[in-house]
């Protein structure tokens, strides 16, 4: 791991914003003694450095060798205490928890009635914002207040912070069972990818059953709300369930419409309720919803009253260009997609490298991938597909890796990369055996493959169409259809069935579709 990597303080440095350095500054020199301090002079050492080497650090620095670690960890906390400040204005919950710390100090003054005053304002604001955890610290410190028998405000005050704190430890327990629901079940989906089986699907059937508590959907609350469509999104996605999953994710969506506020304050969630709303639409094949859900998307990110922080940033360009290449997955103009999205999506990946992580990287790298490759680019495709095969055992999706390994197949042998063509086939079953993922419609496409260099040039459509007939039983098969959301190699057969480019397959296929539903 290089120092880079290692040192926390350089790579917060490394990830402000110029205005954020411009704050701290102001924040460091707000006194003038501050003006020449040592902390002052190693933020600026650090922040002209291009990779972190403690050695000449040490020289340009104004700090021992001793005093370099406490340094830094000053420097740390005074740079957090300036992004506090900057950012308090527009973050709901940081200006919660700063009217909160302002009560203590009032009421640790014995000033319990300015206390008690701050603290139901900010309660006021909490309930909107449907902030339970931080209501119920209010409530907490406010009963602490009553208990002294000092302000008497109301005869039956302490029954009703005793009955508000049980009502918000209520939806506390709730909300906190319904968010861990979610976040398993999006654990499980990123390991396993979709149910292979009728086994794997009791599975989770039994898992989602289990940890689902009892409810009345018109008795919870905004973020209960939140979490149980999004464990449904999950649950339904896991199984292929789309039309399910579809109007799981439309209510998530619909929540945020009913309760505008909630977009400054969960904003981060918001942009994924329209992320998996428009991934649905996509493997339902509904273009026309889903053009109207995108251009949806894309003017709230625009146009919405919301701040975008670094996070929501991270957020927006993985789902703006995941979903930018699903659209020319759609209508099958895969040279278009190429040359729109690719070159700024790379650019901007590039800058932000540090902050995704290896999951995001890798889905991103794989749908690259199927673009060079319907673009009929392979040796794009297999630069980004060996991007995906390399963090082989990271614990991502192992079905994502599973069809990385056979598209680089298929694009090497378009290719004429024929000299390694064995050798890679026999890494391919060891990697799927390992997995013990070879089901039926990679039995069929492994075998085919094999055999490819056996075929004489006379006989390659006979065998194309045999695969094809193959394989098209499996298309609405409940666990082998998932293996077609990853690779169409239906239209790959066509187009060598046909002897055309396989973009132009499925331009058609897609043409038609539109006529048809029109």
């Amino acid at each position: 791991m290089s120092g880079k990597e290692k040192d926390s303080v350089f790579i917060l440095i490394k990830s402000l914003s110029a205005s954020d350095k411009r704050g701290f500054k102001l924040y460091a020199k707000r006194f003038g003694a501050n003006e020449n301090a040592k902390f002052v002079k190693l933020f600026d050492t650090l922040d002209k450095m291009e990779v972190y080497d403690e050695k000449i650090l040490l020289k340009k620095a104004p700090v021992t060798k001793k005093q370099l670690a406490n340094m830094k960890s000053h420097l740390y906390k005074q740079i957090l205490v300036s992004l506090r400040l900057i950012y308090a204005d527009h973050n709901v919950e940081l200006q919660l928890n700063e009217q909160i710390d302002f009560a203590r100090i009032l009421y640790n003054k014995g000033l319990y009635k300015q206390s008690l005053k701050l603290l139901d304002k900010a309660k006021q604001t909490a309930k909107k914002y449907y902030l339970d955890t931080i209501m119920l610290r209010i409530v907490e410190l406010e009963k602490v207040i009553e208990s002294q028998h000092i302000t008497r405000s109301m005869r039956d005050r302490a029954e009703i912070l005793a009955n508000e704190a049980k009502e918000l430890v209520s939806s506390a327990s709730l909300k906190n069972t319904l968010s861990n629901l979610s976040l398993q079940l999006y654990g499980l989906y990123l390991k396993m990818g979709h149910v292979k089986d009728e086994y794997d699907r009791k599975l989770v059937e039994a898992y989602y059953l289990k940890n689902m508590p009892d409810y009345e959907l018109d008795d919870l609350n905004f973020y209960e709300k939140l979490y149980l469509f999004q464990s449904q999104v999950w649950f339904y996605h896991i199984l292929q369930d789309f039309p399910l999953c579809y109007r799981a994710a439309q209510r998530w969506v619909g929540l945020y419409q009913s309760h505008p506020q909630m977009k400054k304050v969960a904003t981060g969630n918001y942009l994924k309720a329209y992320h998996y709303l428009l991934d649905t639409l996509f493997y339902l094949q509904q273009y026309e919803r889903f053009i109207v859900v995108f251009e949806q998307f894309k003017d709230s990110l625009e146009n919405d009253d919301f701040r975008m922080d670094d996070n929501c940033r991270i957020l927006a360009f993985l789902y703006y260009y995941s979903n930018s290449i699903n659209y020319y997955f759609l209508i099958g103009d895969f040279s278009l997609g190429v040359e729109k999205v690719i070159p700024s999506l790379l650019a901007e990946m590039k800058q932000l490298r540090s902050k995704l992580d290896v999951h995001h990287v890798v889905v991103l790298h794989y749908k690259i991938a199927c673009l060079y490759f319907g673009s009929g680019d392979n040796m794009g495709a297999i630069r980004h597909l060996d991007e995906v095969i390399s963090h082989t055992g990271d614990g991502l999706r192992e079905d994502l890796q599973c069809f990385a390994h056979i598209l680089k197949l298929i694009a090497s042998y378009e290719e004429g990369l024929d000299d390694n063509l064995e050798q890679q086939i026999r890494n391919v079953y060891r990697f799927l055996i390992k997995m013990e993922d070879l089901h039926l419609v990679q039995q069929e496409m492994m075998h085919f493959v094999r055999k490819l260099n056996r075929i004489y040039e006379y006989e390659l459509k006979s065998a194309f169409k045999e695969l094809r007939d193959k394989l098209v039983q499996y298309e609405n098969h409940p666990y082998e259809k998932r293996a077609f959301l990853y690779l169409d190699i239906i239209s790959w057969l066509d187009s060598k069935i046909q002897n055309r480019p396989v973009q132009e397959v499925i331009r058609e296929k897609f043409q038609q579709k539109i006529v048809k539903e029109k």
